[in-house]
């Protein structure tokens, strides 16, 4: 069972708005079921309707911000929750204590560091937590690729490259991260 998840997603709303509404789709889903939102903490961009939508519900959500975050006044200051850190390594650290999966949204550069270290961490046996990628129209299909071409080339075990668990639906992606199959992408119960 997940009481709560972290969600790497991005401090811009992207194009169209197709990931603004997969961001307020997860968020309410989040609440509805029950689910603790642990995030970066932000009021812009994809951040900030994830965590606006997950309050509307009614959820519980928690912010971590690195201070130079808050100094710039990017701060959501309407949360559960919110914790201010020094910088983006105790940041990333925090979250990851206090959650039981990790679900990357489309983003940009910072989306993907975190995510690839939270990916690396299970590599390393550092956690044995579930990974999702909610793959809105078809956003991380050339990372899904390159995962591919990454085992093909000897650099990446297929074991690892499957420990990522794509998926369309949020709800879905929420439902499968929490039952066996992920735990059984991760070789590990």
């Amino acid at each position: 069972m997940i009481g709560a998840v972290c969600v790497f997603c991005g401090s811009s709303p992207g194009t169209g708005s197709r990931y603004v509404d997969a961001a307020a789709a997860l968020g309410e889903h989040l609440a509805n079921s029950g689910v603790r939102l642990v995030y970066g903490g932000a009021h812009v961009g994809t951040m900030g309707v994830l965590a606006d939508a997950a309050l509307a519900a009614g959820g519980e959500v928690v912010g971590v911000i690195p201070e130079g975050m808050v100094r710039r006044e990017v701060a959501h200051t309407g949360l559960t929750e919110l914790h201010v850190v020094a910088d983006m390594h105790e940041r990333k650290a925090l979250m990851a204590r206090h959650v039981d999966a990790f679900i990357a949204l489309p983003g940009g550069a910072g989306t993907l560091e975190e995510l690839f270290e939270v990916w690396t961490w299970s590599q390393l046996g550092l956690h044995a937590k579930p990974i999702g990628l909610l793959d809105i129209d078809g956003f991380y299909q050339p990372l899904r690729r390159m995962t591919d071409h990454m085992v093909t080339e000897g650099f990446l075990r297929a074991e690892q490259r499957d420990a990522l668990v794509f998926d369309t639906d949020g709800a879905r992606l929420l439902r499968t991260l929490a039952g066996s199959d992920a735990q059984a992408a991760f070789g590990r119960s």
